[in-house]
C-alpha cells in the first residue's frame, strides 16, 4: 500500500488516496468518503474512450479500523493468515478471512499506533464486528470515535483531506513530495508540480504547540509572527498522549524555519505558539512499524 496524491493541471492537490496492490494486476483505491462524488466526477471526465471502466464500491465494501499495541494479537486470534511483523509488515495488504468473513486487510495507521484497516462486503459487516469484539474482550477492545482519532493524528502531524490537503496547496507545500514519482513518465499536474518544486512554493505546512488556556485551535485561526498575521491554522486540538495543545497550519516559506515569534489567535486572544519539527508522539514511527 502507498499514499498517492492526485493533482490537477496546476499541480495542486485534489485528492489523497491509499492505493493497495492486491496482486495479479489488481489494485484498490481508497479515498476520502466526503469527497467521493467529487473524485468520481474528476476521474470519469478523464477516462479513455474505451478499455477502462470505473465504478464505486461504496455499497459493496465496508471498512473497520482497529489500532493499538494489541491489535496484532487480536487479529492473530481470528485470521487465517500469518499476522507476524515479518509476514505482514507495515503497508502490507492481504486477502484472507477474519473469523468466517472473507476480508481485505491493510496494515496502515492514521493513529500512529500499530493498526489495520479491514474491508468486507456488506453482508459480513455484522459478523466481522461481533468477531472482533468477542475475540478482543480480554484485550480491552473498545470503540473509539472521530475526536479521539483527530487527537491521535495531530500528535503525529498527519494531514487530513479538506484541511491540510486542499486544491490551493501543492505537494511541496503540504510535505508530500516523497509521494510524487517523477520517474513514471507523464501525469496530470507534472509541469505544475515541477514549477512548485523549483520555486519552493509559497507556504509550508507546519506543526505548533500552542500555550492554550481554555480552548484549543480547531481550524481557520490566524497565525501571527512578530505582530503580523502571516498564516492560518488548518486543524487543531488537544493531544492527550503528549499533554499539549496542537495546531497544524500554513506559514510563508521564509518563516518555515523560524525559531520564535509565533502566536495563534484563539477566541480573540493571541497565545504563544512554538513550531515543532517532526511528530510529537513517537517521531521515529516505531510503534506503527514494529
Amino acid at each position: 500500500m502507498t499514499l498517492s496524491p492526485m493533482l490537477n493541471e496546476r499541480g495542486k492537490l485534489i485528492g489523497d488516496f491509499t492505493v493497495a496492490n492486491a496482486g495479479g494486476g489488481r489494485y484498490y483505491v481508497f479515498g476520502s468518503g466526503v469527497a467521493e462524488q467529487y473524485h468520481l466526477r474528476w476521474l470519469e471526465a478523464r477516462l479513455p474512450r474505451d478499455g477502462v471502466t470505473l465504478r464505486s464500491l461504496r455499497t459493496e465494501l465496508l471498512g473497520f479500523a482497529i489500532a493499538g499495541p494489541k491489535s496484532r494479537e487480536l487479529l492473530a486470534r481470528v485470521c487465517s493468515a500469518d499476522m507476524s511483523n515479518a509476514a505482514f509488515p507495515f503497508l502490507g495488504f492481504r486477502e484472507t478471512t477474519v473469523g468466517m468473513a472473507p476480508a481485505k486487510i491493510g496494515r496502515i495507521s492514521f493513529t500512529g499506533e500499530l493498526g489495520y484497516e479491514i474491508w468486507v462486503t456488506a453482508d459480513y459487516q455484522l459478523a466481522l464486528y461481533e468477531t472482533l469484539l468477542g475475540a478482543g474482550a480480554d484485550l480491552g477492545v473498545t470503540h473509539f470515535g472521530s475526536r479521539a482519532l483527530n487527537s491521535l493524528r495531530l500528535e503525529k502531524s498527519f494531514g487530513n483531506w479538506a484541511r491540510e490537503f486542499r486544491p490551493i496547496y501543492s505537494p511541496v507545500e503540504a510535505g508530500l513530495e516523497r509521494f510524487v514519482n517523477l520517474g513514471k513518465g507523464d501525469f496530470i499536474g507534472r509541469d505544475g508540480y515541477l514549477r512548485d518544486k523549483q520555486s519552493g512554493g509559497v507556504r509550508r505546512l507546519v506543526t505548533f504547540v500552542v500555550d492554550a488556556a481554555e480552548a484549543d485551535a480547531i481550524g481557520d485561526e490566524p497565525v501571527w509572527h512578530d505582530g503580523k498575521v502571516v498564516g492560518w491554522i488548518t486543524s487543531g486540538g488537544y493531544g492527550h498522549c503528549v499533554g499539549k495543545s496542537i495546531a497544524l497550519g500554513y506559514v510563508p516559506v521564509a518563516l518555515a524555519n523560524a525559531d520564535s515569534g509565533f502566536e495563534v489567535e484563539l477566541l480573540g486572544e493571541r497565545r504563544p505558539a512554538a513550531m515543532v519539527r517532526g511528530a510529537l508522539y513517537d517521531p521515529s514511527g516505531s510503534r506503527m512499524r514494529g
